[in-house]
């Protein structure tokens, strides 16, 4: 017996950022293919955003950066996650994001970075790749 298991992303705007709409345009098109999502809203420390996907038993975070800080919040998340011994959350993101800087943020542990122009399509076929992953 096969089981469909419910996938949990938690979608994150950490921050100073205060532009939301694309988080908001990605946890629509996700929650629209069946994906339970948590958005936590704007303005989030990466400690909230860590708890939140722990407390919710999450399997990816989601961050939505425009602000410029990508490279000290993704490595903070992914910093605490390794502190709360819990790095089998994947770590994903988008925004205004530097060629040279996602090679950077793939090569300290993010699992993709989409950035603006990205289809929702493209977003949810690759956040669907990790229900393959999950223990049944």
């Amino acid at each position: 017996m096969t089981h469909v298991h419910s996938l949990r992303v938690v979608v994150a705007k950490p921050g100073l950022d205060g532009h939301d709409r694309g988080a908001k345009v990605v946890a629509r098109a996700l929650r629209d293919a069946g994906v339970e999502v948590v958005y936590t809203g704007l303005h989030q420390t990466p400690e909230q955003v860590v708890e939140a996907a722990i407390q919710e038993d999450a399997q990816a975070i989601g961050l939505s950066i425009l602000s410029g800080a990508h490279m000290t919040l993704f490595k903070r998340v992914l910093e605490l996650l390794e502190e709360r011994d819990a790095t089998d959350i994947v770590v994903f993101g988008g925004g205004i994001i530097p060629g040279a800087d996602i090679t950077l943020l793939e090569e300290m542990g993010v699992a993709r970075i989409f950035t603006p122009g990205a289809s929702t399509q493209d977003i949810v076929e690759w956040v669907n790749t990790l229900r393959t992953h999950q223990p049944s």
